[in-house]
This record gives C-alpha cells, structure tokens and sequence, in this order.
C-alpha cells in the first residue's frame, strides 16, 4: 500500500482492511457496482455499515497529523473497492482543518485518480472547500482547475464554495459559472447549478439576477436547477 506510512496510518488502513473485509457482501457489492455503471468493484457495505465500522476502525486511536491523511487517503485510493475510497473521504472531511495549503496537492492528487462524483463532491466540499477557505493563498489555484482539461477539477472548482454561505465570492462564483456554461460534460453543468442553486439560498436575487442575464449561455440544465427553489 504505502511503503514508508507512518504508525498511525498504518494502523488505521490494517484495521480498515480486516474489517472491511470481514463485512463483505458479495451479492450486495455486485447490485452497488451495477448502481455506478460497474465503474469500480465493492465490497458491498452500505453506508450505515460503514459508519459502525469506521468507528470501530478508529477506535482508541489518536488524533491524525497531516502525513497520516495522506497516507491513508492514498493508501485507499490503491485499494480496488470503492468502500476504502469512501472512508477516506469521510477521514478527510472529519479533519480538514489539520491540512496546509501543500495538502491540495494531494488533494488534486485524489480528485484526478480513480474520479467519478461520488469522490469527487466530497473532496470538492469537505476538503478543498476548507482549505481554500482557510489558505486565501489557493484562490488562484482555483483559478487555474476552473479552466483545466480535467472535468472533475472544473466541477471541483464550481462546488468548493458550497458549504461558505455569506461567505462565498459571488464574484468568482460567477464568473466560473459562465467560463464554463457550454462545457460539454454533464457533471460540470449540474454543478454549475447546484452551486447557483446552493448560493440562492443566501442571496436569491443575485443568482436570478445572474441567471437572467446569461440565461443565453447556461445550459437548460443549470438554469433548471440554479432557478428550482426560487423561480
């Protein structure tokens, strides 16, 4: 997995992959491949199992260093069920708040491997969401995934702001939304509405206002669900 880990994530991932293994269920983990278009193999542990698991996983252990979410997460994304990628999420939003700036890195690292957005909406959110948040010095990162070949780092870029509330740079929020309002793929242009969508219900008008105005360059789908809450 990860040659050089340190204690604590080697620990973590031995015990996550003995328990996990443990609670397989083969005929599940088949109808849950077949639900994400066989795009990856599971072991078919469904969530509330996961979180009972996942506390049994950590249990007694200590508090995680940022060389520990990386190991870990990457040590994850080398396994072959989708279940340890899932865990590794759900690591990594639990302790955003212990990563530098130099973790995007790693976060980039994540969102461009094994991609498709049942990762990607989580790291987007839980992960880079914070650290941008926290290292104002990432913004022109952003900047830079908006307008990457990559979709899943475009769609990155439109979802960070999600959970900011008052705090999101409408400015920014926009102007994304409309470099990327013709873009070909689907899970972008969802994105573009469901940030538009996200932000309506901190200032309704601004986003009727933005959807009014570029209504000729959304795509029909981002306009739908940007408008779905207020009309």
């Amino acid at each position: 997995m990860v040659d050089a880990a340190p204690p604590l994530a080697s620990e973590v991932l031995a015990r996550l992959t003995t328990v996990y293994a443990a609670a397989a269920d083969p005929a599940r983990g088949a109808q849950m491949a077949a639900y994400m278009r066989d795009r990856f193999p599971f072991l078919g542990i469904q969530a509330p199992a996961r979180a009972v698991l996942g506390r049994q996983v950590l249990a007694g252990l200590g508090r995680p260093d940022e060389a520990d979410l990386r190991a870990v997460a990457v040590g994850c994304w080398t396994l072959p069920e989708r279940e340890y990628q899932y865990f590794a999420c759900d690591w990594l939003r639990r302790h955003a708040r212990v990563c530098s700036a130099g973790f995007l890195s790693t976060a980039r690292e994540l969102i461009t491997t094994r991609s498709w957005w049942d990762t990607i909406d989580p790291l987007a959110v839980h992960l880079v969401g914070p650290l941008v948040a926290a290292h104002p010095e990432l913004v022109p990162a952003m900047d830079g995934w908006i307008g990457d070949d990559d979709p899943w780092l475009v769609r990155t870029a439109v979802l960070h702001q999600l959970g900011y509330r008052e705090a999101t740079d409408a400015g920014r929020l926009f102007r994304y939304c409309v470099r990327q309002a013709g873009h070909p793929d689907f899970f972008v242009r969802k994105a573009i509405g469901w940030a538009l969508r996200e932000y309506a219900r901190t200032d309704p008008e601004a986003v009727r206002a933005f959807v009014v105005a570029h209504r000729s360059r959304l795509a029909p789908l981002s306009a739908r669900e940007a408008l779905r809450n207020i009309g």
